[in-house]
């Protein structure tokens, strides 16, 4: 596990062996140890004291469900399942019921235990445990795969969940299909005590981060380091170097975080990439983690901008993360 990183990874037994053998499954859960977590719209359930809100299969309000729960992996003391529950239309509640949630866009069901609602997972993944927190990241990307991926791409047909929820597989032509991870470089880009970051139109005031972008077909992490850096900013990177990977269910890729020297330092920025970017140097950077910057703001806890931002403050990023 790596401190300050969600939804690093934590040891959970994914169990891939038992996805092919439902017979298995059923037995591992007929002894009463098998729990579910609810999702709806993307929302992972959280329980009234802040960890994932785990139900018996058995509980009222799960019937509403469109396809099987999904099978995540074994924890202490059974299987864990994902159900997406998008279809379920919440009451309207009364003025106030939400009042005692600190984050407006919680969502009570009516039929859960007392202080369970579905929230956003970006505004509560520095309060899970690191089992829960990988538990919520499988969770969600593979409930939003389903969601996107009902029809064959190969001939329209519709597809059906096998393999416990981690393949779909069309009946009209026998093609398969499978949950989808995209690759993103996240680039600590330096030049002596300076350290590159940028911010993309749209994101709130103050907001600024590393440099980020997909990987392209056919194409290697450090060259996508380098091609994303001077798309973005004109910079040429030279050296590239693997430091950490997260993976990020919005909705479901794998930031792979990589250090790279610059051999240039004059910034142009491509306005259809980026709306700014700026050198910063550890000083500045020190006041924005300090909160007294009149310009920028801390990038997110739990975030791996954030995660190698604090390790480059520290002198840091050449030491091993894992």
């Amino acid at each position: 596990m790596v401190d300050g990183l969600a939804f690093a990874a934590s040891g959970l037994d994914r169990a891939g062996h038992l996805r092919g053998d439902p017979a298995r499954l059923a037995a591992l859960g007929a002894g009463g140890a098998a729990q579910v977590l609810p999702l709806w719209q993307g929302k992972p359930l959280l329980s009234g004291v802040g960890g994932l809100g785990w139900l018996d299969p058995g509980q009222a309000g799960l019937e509403v469900a469109r396809e099987a729960a999904i099978f995540l992996g074994l924890d202490d003391p059974g299987p864990r399942y994902a159900l997406d529950l998008s279809a379920w239309v919440p009451p309207v509640l009364p003025e106030g019921a939400l009042d005692r949630f600190a984050d407006a866009s919680v969502q009570v069901h009516p039929d859960f235990p007392d202080g369970h609602r579905f929230a956003e997972l970006r505004g509560c993944m520095t309060r899970l445990s690191p089992r829960d927190a990988e538990l919520a990241a499988t969770a969600r990307a593979l409930v939003m795969w389903h969601a996107r991926h009902r029809f064959c791409a190969n001939c329209g047909a519709p597809t059906e969940p096998v393999q416990a929820g981690w393949e779909r597989s069309c009946a009209a032509c026998s093609a398969k299909h499978f949950p989808r991870t995209d690759p993103v470089v996240i680039m600590a880009v330096t030049r002596g005590n300076a350290l590159l970051v940028g911010r993309s139109p749209g994101w709130p005031d103050g907001m600024y981060s590393l440099l980020a972008g997909f990987v392209e077909p056919g194409e290697t992490v450090e060259s996508a380091v380098r091609r994303e850096t001077f798309e973005e900013t004109g910079i040429r990177v030279g050296r590239v170097r693997y430091l950490v990977s997260q993976p990020w269910p919005f909705p479901a890729s794998l930031m792979l975080a990589c250090h790279g020297e610059a051999e240039s330092a004059e910034i142009a920025v491509d306005p259809a990439e980026i709306e700014e970017a700026r050198w910063v140097s550890r000083e500045e950077m020190l006041e924005v983690f300090a909160g007294r910057h009149p310009v920028m703001s801390a990038a997110r806890p739990g975030a791996v901008a954030r995660f190698v931002i604090e390790r480059w403050l520290a002198g840091r990023l050449d030491e091993a993360m894992t």
